[in-house]
């Protein structure tokens, strides 16, 4: 079995057991919730004589691009979803095909409604970025998308302007922070994944390339899929 096979195979079956045992631990209170990162400010006030302090997080701003079927989107379209991203470009001939394979994985694992009673997993928008927009037209992106078997209602591939998709990448979600000297700005080729929460806050990176980063993706969007509604109890998984 080739290394790609095999790194398939691990996500397949890691990630059902990962979100089966972050389901159970959360019923028991037991679960360690993804961080936040990048704090902006911390507002200190006085409440009944006793300071508090209130974090305020960094919030990824919005953008407006182009995605592979021709449509303007933006950020703001996507209120109250979870959103995992990545950076490729469809020339690519080496981490990028990896990436895209692996986030079709996880695009598949979260097909949970039908077979594992998964509340809403419209609640999680895939974004692909291509770095290379003077050659990655909509056009070619589509092509690309449907050669991986991406879906594209919950999956955009974005193309457009190359300075919003540079600075989306590097000030709002920072890769350059993570990657360190490993990425550069003028044309940025990192493995690494982005999970964004409902409230536009970073709250993880992963190695696109490794499959226990992958199932710990997976457990993340599970993680924060609990977060969302506390208070409504869910039934996630039939036996």
């Amino acid at each position: 079995m080739n290394r790609k096979a095999l790194l398939g195979l691990c996500i397949a079956l890691l990630l059902p057991l990962v979100c089966y045992w972050i389901v159970k631990s959360y019923s028991e209170g037991a679960v360690n919730m993804p961080r936040r990162y990048y704090v902006d400010t911390v507002l200190t006030k006085v409440v009944d004589g006793k300071e508090e302090t209130d974090t305020v997080w960094h919030k990824v701003g919005n953008f407006k691009l182009t995605n592979q079927l021709g449509n303007s989107v933006s950020l703001d379209d996507l209120k109250g979803k979870v959103i995992v991203a990545d950076f490729f470009f469809t020339h690519c001939p080496s981490i990028c095909p990896t990436l895209t394979r692996n986030m079709k994985r996880i695009q598949d694992a979260l097909k949970l409604k039908d077979r594992t009673s998964l509340d809403d997993t419209t609640f999680v928008q895939f974004l692909s970025f291509t770095v290379d927009p003077e050659r990655d037209s909509a056009v070619q992106l589509k092509k690309y998308a449907d050669r991986f078997g991406v879906n594209h209602d919950v999956w955009w591939m974005l193309t457009g302007d190359k300075k919003t998709i540079y600075d989306f990448a590097l000030n709002e979600v920072k890769l350059g922070l993570v990657d360190g000297e490993g990425v550069d700005t003028n044309f940025i080729h990192t493995q690494k994944m982005v999970l964004i929460d409902k409230d536009r806050i970073v709250r993880g990176y992963y190695d696109g390339l490794d499959s226990m980063a992958m199932a710990e993706l997976g457990g993340d969007i599970v993680k924060i899929m609990l977060e969302k509604d506390k208070k409504k109890k869910r039934n996630f998984f039939r036996k």
